[in-house]
């Protein structure tokens, strides 16, 4: 199609004459689509692109002037100006945003705290119920990681004591926990 034809074809839009736009856009949307397709480098949004790019034709083709320019280039210039703008408004932090899923929030949420508070009460108040030797060495081996040994001879008993109050204590935690 000829600039001449072309140019008319705008000035029919300006006029809201559909024919006319359908035919500008035969005629010129392989051209538009593949400058789009240059500067995005992503053939969906390329296409996404063009339809914004037509959309802004028709609201926009009382602003061209049949002798300032050519209609080629006036029509280039919206789909490059607009490609541009779909670039920068890209997410570039989108890949550092998906590495940081994976990165869990070390601090509990609220309804987090408030249950883990709670049940550290109920522990403590059950902890407080054994034996102060007993409590003591529930506390090394389940909240501190020390081995049974290690609490064996810190409080001076056989090892299979201590397996025997570790194991009497847990079990008294539980009855208190439960009830």
């Amino acid at each position: 199609m000829t600039p001449e034809g072309i140019s008319e074809l705008i000035s029919r839009v300006t006029l809201r004459d559909r024919a006319a736009f359908d035919i500008l856009y035969t005629s010129t949307s392989a051209k538009l689509f593949g400058v789009c397709l240059r500067i995005l480098g992503n053939r969906s949004e390329a296409e996404d692109a063009l339809q914004d790019i037509y959309v802004k034709i028709w609201n926009k083709a009382d602003r061209f002037a049949v002798a300032d320019t050519s209609p080629i280039s006036w029509l280039v210039a919206i789909a490059r100006n607009h490609s541009i703008d779909v670039l920068r408004a890209r997410k570039p932090a989108a890949a550092e945003l998906e590495k940081a899923v994976g990165i869990a929030e070390p601090s509990p949420n609220p309804e987090q705290s408030a249950i883990a508070s709670g049940e550290t009460r109920r522990i403590n108040d059950c902890l407080n119920q054994l034996d102060t030797e007993r409590a003591s060495a529930v506390r090394g081996a389940y909240l501190n990681g020390e081995s049974y040994e290690l609490l064996a001879i810190r409080h001076r008993v056989p090892l299979n004591t201590m397996r025997t109050w570790l194991r009497r204590s847990l079990m008294k935690l539980k009855e208190c926990l439960e009830g």
